[in-house]
């Protein structure tokens, strides 16, 4: 028997998780199949529960319903009740309802850590943005045991709200773009939506340490303004490609029990891009 997964979001037509999970199967050998699922925004709960009536195993969850799969799970995992956020579902049918994951924060450290030899233990990080994008990768960040991490956000509020959110994890501090000058760090890690409009946000230029990572966790056939602005300032820099492929390998593993291999995937997709 095959089983049925898919991703859900609005819109979802550019979605390459489909590809992605296609990918994983042919690579273990796991029978199922995978597609994308257009979730109306005043439909969402209705539309997975409907999945599920339907046999459907599990799903990934994407802009703009990360939240409601976390007010519809009835159970979590540790780092989907720290990132308040669910981006995996998993169906029980024992009990009739869904667990929920989220594998966002372990497929960015896992891609700058292992497919890019990023260092983050003992370093200072700096992450752009406050958003839900950003909290549910703050969790396992911490976990990597980096010296300190400054969140700089538009809103100042916000950010320290933030930083107190998960000061029992680590050094970790929070404030506006003003709060970023005289400050150096030695991972940059941009988690703003900026780079979707074309833009960048107001960054210091003496910002980077030597031999600073900047990464940015958008992706696209060519660098974004943000990896423009680190690599003319001396930063190495990388975009969210391996991100999105390692937390889809993440969520396979939560589902199927075997952790496809990543760097294949990525690299197939990195040629499609370029």
């Amino acid at each position: 028997m095959t089983d049925r997964y898919a991703v859900i979001g609005n819109p979802i037509a550019h979605s390459k998780s489909p590809q992605i999970h296609t990918l994983f199967a042919e690579q273990t050998g796991e029978p199922l199949v995978y597609t994308a699922l257009l979730g109306p925004t005043d439909a969402f709960v209705k539309t997975v529960n409907a999945f599920a009536a339907n046999g459907g195993r599990g799903l990934n969850v994407t802009v703009p319903f990360k939240n409601e799969a976390f007010v519809l799970a009835s159970d979590y995992s540790q780092r989907a009740l720290r990132a308040s956020a669910v981006n995996t579902l998993s169906w029980q049918p024992e009990t009739q309802n869904w667990h929920g994951d989220n594998t966002d924060g372990v497929g960015l450290v896992r891609d700058l850590q292992r497919n890019l030899q990023v260092e983050l233990a003992g370093k200072r990080l700096l992450v752009l943005g406050a958003g839900g994008a950003v909290q549910g990768v703050l969790g396992p960040l911490l976990d990597a045991a980096p010296a300190h991490i400054h969140i700089a956000n538009r809103t100042a509020g916000k950010a320290a709200a933030l930083a107190q959110y998960f000061a029992d994890a680590g050094s970790v501090a929070g404030g506006g773009w003003e709060s970023l000058v005289n400050q150096q760090f030695d991972v940059v890690i941009n988690g703003t939506a900026a780079s979707l409009a074309g833009e960048l946000p107001q960054l210091p230029d003496n910002l980077l340490a030597e031999g600073a990572a900047c990464y940015d966790m958008m992706y696209g056939a060519k660098p974004t303004p943000y990896m423009q602005w680190a690599t003319e300032r001396g930063g190495a820099a990388y975009d969210g490609l391996g991100m999105l492929v390692e937390q889809a390998a993440e969520s396979f593993s939560v589902w199927r029990g075997v952790l496809p291999e990543a760097e294949p995937v990525i690299a197939a997709l990195r040629t499609q891009l370029s």
